[in-house]
């Protein structure tokens, strides 16, 4: 089916192959339509088993096989058995607080004395900084860790290097060619790395950083000769699969396993801080991905935004339950204080700023725009637009920059290419997002370097204008049955979406705005079925226009499911991307 929509788009059913749903169907006793959606994600026969059943005993690679990862593990090892103190300094993102968790809580169990330092957005800006390194020397650490952060440090690591301070580096953001001169720089997004990990976000690197640790621990018997237990890595998933889901990695391969173990880690409420986070917020239902991206991670995230760094990683290592709550709550605060000042900063932007025009790539700059949330503004825009989208808070001389891009542009590429040549003082970051510090004298440049790159990969501007939907189903289907039906392909994410659906025939029996921005309504289909649905941020938009209406009209539907759990009930509800009006 073709159709044009109320948004604008052209609705297209994705491509699948009826020989793959019939192998898929006859080998592995699935159903037409969890067979379809296999051949529509591109599924190998051979990965069927791997994909539905993801498990990190059958998917972990070689941790060895990263570059630097047997150097970094035996400078490491020195560290331990000759009692070292060991710095960590991380980003103030989730995925850097997630990494310094990680590695803080499997020192802690080592019974190694460590410091962590993160730094303040506004006052250190992202990476490592040479104040921050003394302070650690001035604490008597002997090796530093850098999580989240690093590659493209070369100053701070020149630094510890004249002061004799061994630096291991654990990212994943994209190198250049020449590389820090650190003691060793595990990233499979550095230049010369083969090991094909590059998906992996920085929790990632640091959880098969800890595996190859423990194994070489475990070789030397090391934790038999010391009395203390082998840590059970299987308990970090937790930490591991919040940073992997929140830093938007793929959800393919290792990554997949990850989440999936890790929420059912997470359920378990292991990590007091997360237990708190969760209670506070009144999650009662099975925590999914949703929770991990929309509900925890923005409050981990949120004391980096407004001048508290260190709370995010504060709260992942605290074991005192009164300071956990204080941590907490604080957090809670500090993220409500962030979606204030995101929807005046948003407001402002699409008051001011009118998008409906040729520039390939969105690129705003404003005077002090809060450098917290200029990345979630970026985003913000990014999809209403489907633009790229740069943002810069500009200072009196210099600005900061925060990018959020789509499929298809490497904004990570892009930014390291606009250093190189001089338009930026630094930068950095990976596909999808990226940041950077620049002179506000060259922003002319950069727009038009920025705009030649995106131009050179010749993306089709047409593809803005499709919709992909999987599979098309019956109003009737909107149920708990059909739902975990679907949720066998979880965990949903970056790289695994959710499936699309497609409803025909249906009416509006009620409507009603919800939240302000939210439209929620009840739908009856040709078959007499009802189904509950809601659309999210469309009220004054076409979409919420045609819903509120009272008419009589038949239309077609497109979205995705999503399940309500409240007090032990369940419901399914349908989330509508778009509708088409039949005629």
């Amino acid at each position: 089916m073709n159709s044009i929509s109320v948004n604008g788009k052209n609705w297209i059913s994705k491509e699948f192959n009826s020989d793959d749903i019939n192998f898929f169907k006859t080998n592995y006793f699935l159903d037409e339509i969890i067979a379809k959606l296999l051949s529509i994600k591109k599924i190998k026969k051979e990965d069927v088993k791997f994909y539905l059943e993801p498990t990190i005993k059958n998917i972990l690679p070689n941790p060895f096989i990263l570059k630097d990862m047997d150097i970094a593990i035996d400078r490491t090892i020195v560290a331990i058995t000759k009692s070292e103190k060991i710095g960590i300094f991380g980003d103030y993102d989730v995925d850097g607080a997630t990494s310094v968790a990680i590695l803080a809580q499997y020192f802690r169990l080592l019974k190694t004395s460590f410091e962590v330092h993160i730094p303040d957005r506004k006052t250190e800006g992202f990476g490592p900084n040479e104040k921050a390194f003394s302070e650690f020397i001035k604490k008597g650490v002997n090796l530093i860790f850098t999580v989240d952060c690093g590659t493209l440090s070369f100053e701070p690591m020149n630094f510890a290097k004249s002061k004799n301070i061994d630096v291991v580096i654990l990212d994943h953001h994209q190198s250049e060619i020449k590389l820090p001169n650190a003691h060793s720089i595990v990233n499979p997004n550095r230049f010369d790395d083969r090991s094909e990990l590059n998906y992996l976000c920085a929790a990632g690197v640091c959880f098969l950083f800890l595996i190859a640790l423990n194994k070489r621990l475990r070789d030397k018997d090391w934790f038999k000769l010391n009395s203390i237990n082998e840590p059970d890595l299987i308990n970090m998933l937790d930490l591991v699969s919040l940073g992997t889901v929140c830093d938007v990695v793929p959800l393919i391969g290792l990554n997949r396993a990850i989440v999936k173990q890790g929420l059912k880690v997470l359920k378990k409420k292991k990590n007091l801080g997360l237990k708190t986070l969760i209670e506070l917020n009144n999650i009662e239902n099975n925590i999914t991905t949703y929770h991990l991206g929309y509900v925890l991670g923005p409050r981990i995230n949120a004391g980096g935004r407004v001048g508290k760094s260190s709370h995010g990683a504060n709260l992942l290592l605290n074991n005192n339950a009164q300071e956990t709550f204080k941590l907490a709550s604080e957090l809670n605060n500090y993220n409500k204080d962030r979606q204030i000042l995101e929807t005046d900063l948003l407001n402002k932007i699409l008051n001011t700023n009118h998008q409906n025009n040729s520039d390939p790539v969105i690129i705003l700059y404003g005077e002090n725009w809060h450098e917290g949330i200029i990345g979630i503004i970026a985003a913000r825009v990014k999809e209403k637009f489907n633009k790229p989208t740069i943002i810069i808070s500009a200072g009196s001389v210099v600005g900061k920059g925060s990018a959020r891009s789509i499929y298809g542009f490497d904004i990570g590429s892009a930014i390291i290419g606009a250093v190189q040549s001089g338009l930026l003082i630094k930068g950095g970051g990976h596909k999808m997002a990226a940041g950077f510090t620049i002179n506000l004298q060259k922003i002319k440049e950069f727009k038009e370097f920025i705009f030649r790159k995106f131009n050179s990969i010749n993306m089709n501007l047409e593809d803005k204008k499709k919709y992909y939907y999987d599979v098309e189903i019956a109003p009737s289907a909107v149920n708990i049955e059909f739902f975990e039906k679907i949720n066998l392909l979880a965990p949903f994410g970056s790289g695994n979406l959710e499936p699309r659906f497609l409803i025909r025939g249906l009416n509006v029996v009620n409507s009603k705005i919800v939240g302000e921005k939210h439209v929620k309504s009840v739908l009856v289909g040709s078959d007499s079925s009802s189904i509950k649905t809601i659309s999210f941020n469309t009220v004054n938009t076409d979409l919420s226009t045609y819903l509120l209406k009272k008419n009589r009209k038949n239309f077609n539907i497109v979205g995705k499911l999503s399940l309500n759990e409240w007090r032990g009930q369940k419901n399914v509800e349908f989330i509508i991307d778009d509708i088409s009006v039949i005629k």
